[in-house]
């Protein structure tokens, strides 16, 4: 006779899904709506005590719209037949060995959270930084520095996707103008004192080659006291770019927006500008002898299409005194304990889904999905048809896995405690909205020239506060 605790077809499919962002939520809901004649037992386990991932700690805090996504990710896990596990981390609480025990599946959803390298000389100098860990910052991750060195009054941002334009909009950006998001009481202090007066955004390639969106682009002009400056030199097409111009409709909304603001720019005496800047390429960050090992300012040589889209060198240089500089040339994944990993590409080998060992063969039981699966590429939407194809296979692969010997839910509820984690729950997540959005409402600002304002939270920074008040300590 069949032992029922082992025997998959006699119980509830348990699964444990790393990474509670987008990612992971999207595949929790997928597998809990899949056509099954079976019953699934799902746990989202994350990190951070709150839930949200990227969209609580990568998207910049004037962005409603996308943050609006948090409300889609709500109502799944607000159903109850997902259970959140926060404040836990993988490799640490928990291992690769805990999760084959108590699981019969695992997913990885951990995304991608640092940045990807830029191999240029200069990267090191004091005043270089990660477009991402000033994401992180801006946005509250609780496992970061309070503080951020905002002395610099001209500064290069390095990258012609979204985060660069958010890292590159938070910096141009008056400070009281945030006040009605969720930054952070320390964010909003550091921001006020800086002294930017210019902000540089350099990309390699043309106007029509740009990886923001229209709404990203959009969102510059609608900075107060900022004005953006544009270069003629800088707009260039060729054969490929009118191509894509007339074949997709972003790159022509992008485009058009930009030779409009170039044909209709006027200085309006701002106190800060922003400058775009195409065609090109980072070649040295530099100190100089009044302050060595300090970013001085940044050599670029000047590109030119090839009517490809693509873009050569035209072995002209250009340099730009700057005090600061910001790499957002895009988001890279890390390294996950007991688990293969591409260090070229910062995902765990995969294939379509199926996480693979070194001979490429299947590893039973093991698969993953988002940004760790396929890389930092697309819109947070994307994700969905990540998940969608992982989770097909893991349906497929059902009566093969290999059984978790200790199925039942309690179980790891048993271990977590007795191993002192302090996890933190769906319901505690809903009592640490409830206390950011009391901040928010109980804000009380001390600048008369601001007026009323209305806030809809105030974010808790510290990791400690965040589980003291998701446990009701």
């Amino acid at each position: 006779m069949s032992n029922p605790a082992t025997d998959l077809s006699q119980r509830p499919l348990r699964v444990a899904i790393i990474g509670a962002g987008p990612a992971g939520v999207y595949a929790a809901d997928i597998l809990t709506k899949a056509e099954r004649d079976f019953e699934v037992s799902i746990d989202l386990f994350d990190q951070y005590p709150a839930p949200y991932g990227l969209i609580r700690y990568g998207v910049a805090p004037d962005h409603p719209r996308i943050k609006g996504i948090v409300t889609a990710l709500h109502k799944v896990l607000d159903r109850g037949d997902i259970r959140f596990l926060g404040n836990v981390n993988y490799g640490r609480d928990l291992t690769l060995t805990d999760f084959r025990h108590f699981y019969d599946a695992v997913i990885f959803a951990t995304g991608a959270l640092k940045d990807a390298p830029l191999d240029v000389p200069g990267v090191d100098l004091d005043g270089s930084y990660g477009g991402a860990d000033f994401v992180s910052w801006y946005d509250g991750h609780p496992d970061v520095s309070r503080e951020w060195p905002l002395d610099a009054k001209e500064v290069a941002v390095i990258g012609n996707g979204n985060v660069a334009l958010d890292v590159a909009r938070i910096l141009s950006k008056h400070a009281d103008d945030l006040l009605t998001t969720e930054i952070p009481a320390n964010v909003y202090e550091g921001l006020k004192k800086s002294p930017v007066t210019d902000v540089h955004v350099f990309g390699r390639r043309g106007p029509a080659q740009v990886k923001f969106t229209p709404l990203e682009l959009r969102e510059l002009s609608h900075s107060r006291d900022v004005d953006i400056v544009l270069y003629p030199e800088d707009f260039e097409f060729d054969e490929a770019s009118d191509e894509q111009i007339r074949t997709n409709n972003q790159t022509k909304t992008m485009v058009n927006t930009l030779t409009n603001w170039l044909a209709e720019e006027q200085d309006t005496g701002a106190s800060r500008r922003l400058h775009l800047h195409f065609l090109h390429s980072p070649v040295e960050i530099y100190d100089d002898a009044a302050t060595p090992g300090k970013v001085a300012g940044i050599k670029f040589e000047r590109t030119e299409l090839d009517g490809t889209g693509n873009v050569r060198g035209t072995g002209e240089f250009v340099d730009y005194p700057v005090q600061a500089v910001y790499r957002a040339i895009g988001y890279f994944g890390s390294e996950l304990p007991e688990v293969g990993y591409d260090e070229r590409r910062g995902v765990i080998p995969n294939q379509g889904g199926r996480v693979i060992d070194e001979e490429g063969n299947p590893v039973p039981g093991i698969y993953t999905t988002g940004w760790i699966k396929r890389g930092p590429v697309g819109l947070i939407g994307h994700t969905k048809g990540d998940a969608l194809e992982t989770i097909g296979f893991l349906l497929e692969d059902r009566l093969n896995l290999p059984a978790a010997s200790e199925p039942s839910p309690d179980a790891i509820i048993n271990l977590l405690e007795d191993r002192g984690v302090r996890y933190t729950t769906w319901e505690g997540w809903k009592k640490l909205d409830a206390h950011e959005r009391e901040l928010g409402a109980a804000y009380v600002h001390g600048d008369p020239g601001l007026g009323e304002l209305v806030r809809e939270r105030v974010k808790v920074v510290d990791r400690e506060d965040m589980i003291r008040v998701s446990r009701g300590e």
